[in-house]
Formats: C-alpha cells, sequence, structure tokens
C-alpha cells in the first residue's frame, strides 16, 4: 500500500510539474486585443493565431505521435515539428531585421525545449509587431535578397500556420487527438 502510495504521489508530481512548465509557455490563450487597429497590431494577431494553434497542436504529443507519418513520402510529426521551428526563426530574424544565414541549422534540443523555443520566437516576433509603426521595416533577408513584410505573411507565418493542421491531423490518426475545448475562434480555452 505504502509502494502504491509513493507511486500516486510521483505521479501526480510529475503532472503538475508538467502543467507548471506548460502554464509558463506562451500561446496557451491568445493575448487581449489591442486597443487600436495598426498594421503591426493586425500583423502580431496573426502570429499569435499561429502561436496559440502551435501551442495547442503540439500539446501532450507523445513518442508515438512524434514519430508518426501518414506515407512513406510524407514527413513524421516531429520532422513538421522542425520545420516550423525553422519557420519561427525566419519570422523572428524578419522582426529583427537580421538575415537567415544558417536558418536551417537546428541545435540538438528535446521536442519539449524546441517547442518552447517555437513559441517564445513567434512571442517575441508579435511583440515587436505589435509595437511597431512601421512593418515595412522587417524585411525578409536571405544572403544579398530581401523580401518585403508581406512575403512574411504569404510565406513562413501561413506556410506555420498550414503546417500546424498537418500535425493536429497526424495526431489525431495517431490516436492522440487535439484538445477540442481550445478554440481557435476565440483563442480562448473552454471550461
Amino acid at each position: 500500500m505504502k509502494r502504491f502510495l509513493v507511486v500516486i504521489f510521483l505521479m501526480t508530481y510529475q503532472i503538475q510539474s508538467q502543467n507548471s512548465m506548460e502554464s509558463k509557455l506562451p500561446y496557451y490563450e491568445i493575448p487581449d486585443t489591442p486597443e487600436s487597429y495598426t498594421a503591426g497590431t493586425v500583423a502580431a494577431r496573426m502570429l499569435d493565431g499561429l502561436g496559440f494553434r502551435y501551442y495547442w497542436a503540439t500539446e501532450g504529443l507523445q513518442p508515438e505521435d512524434l514519430s508518426f507519418k501518414p506515407s512513406d513520402d510524407a514527413r513524421t510529426s516531429a520532422e513538421t515539428i522542425d520545420h516550423i521551428y525553422i519557420l519561427s526563426k525566419v519570422i523572428l530574424n524578419a522582426t529583427l531585421q537580421q538575415s537567415n544565414e544558417g536558418v536551417n541549422d537546428i541545435p540538438d534540443l528535446t521536442f519539449n525545449e524546441k517547442r518552447q523555443q517555437t513559441l517564445e520566437n513567434i512571442k517575441t516576433a508579435a511583440d515587436i509587431l505589435r509595437a511597431s509603426d512601421d512593418i515595412s521595416q522587417f524585411k525578409l533577408i536571405f544572403s544579398e535578397r530581401e523580401f518585403p513584410f508581406r512575403n512574411s505573411i504569404n510565406g513562413p507565418i501561413e506556410d506555420a500556420v498550414w503546417h500546424c493542421g498537418q500535425i493536429v491531423s497526424f495526431r489525431r490518426s495517431s490516436g492522440n487527438p487535439y484538445n477540442s475545448k481550445a478554440n481557435v475562434f476565440t483563442g480562448k480555452v473552454r471550461e
């Protein structure tokens, strides 16, 4: 009996620790709407929507979910998460006005570390945009080529949203569905 209670305690502690870590990540819910509409607040809201979708698409993924792929020609969920991580760096680099040299280099991170870094990249980029009066300064820079911010919208931002949908589909196929209480319309979690 004593051994059983110790196991229950350890399991409860582990779940509480995970929940504590989860609550510290950005995008459990979308931040409140700013008072005014500007190009920067609208672009930031797009990233907030991406962050919310990514948070819930990746919340609670297990090793079997990460290794799932629907066919031999498809990426696994883990490979798709790597791709979204790279896209988040491209988006962040645009807002930091930095080149994307080496953006495809992925450090050796655990899934949880990569998830956290991706969410933080999205949040930092959104915060920069939210505070900006002129988003035209945030160009995509690839070596000698520069692209206007609008290419960030139809490029890495929308690509990342697309891939979040893939992760949701893949996790359903691997038997671990998306939390239906996370409402993408309101950006809130229903009780």
